[in-house]
């Protein structure tokens, strides 16, 4: 489960969110670019290559789209709690 006192700075504001590389519980994003390649609307890569959510999904097909990605991170590094 992401750590959402370990968000990236760079999250907009919302419910879906990603954690920062440097969670010491080990969920932290490992920028393994499973999110941001197949839902590049609504994530992201810093310079770093490390996910962030640029862009909060509102409809239902989109929300649905985030929350694959977030059971497909692999080290539970997406939140969906704002």
């Amino acid at each position: 489960m992401a750590n959402k006192l370990k968000k990236h700075a760079a999250n907009v504001p919302g419910r879906f969110y990603c954690t920062s590389p440097d969670d010491p519980g080990g969920e932290g994003c490992t920028a393994c670019t499973i999110c941001y390649t197949a839902a590049p609307d609504f994530f992201a890569e810093d310079s770093e290559g490390y996910a962030y959510v640029m862009v909060q999904p509102e409809t239902e097909s989109d929300i649905e789209l985030c929350l694959a990605q977030l059971e497909a991170c692999p080290p539970s590094a997406i939140g969906k709690d704002g």
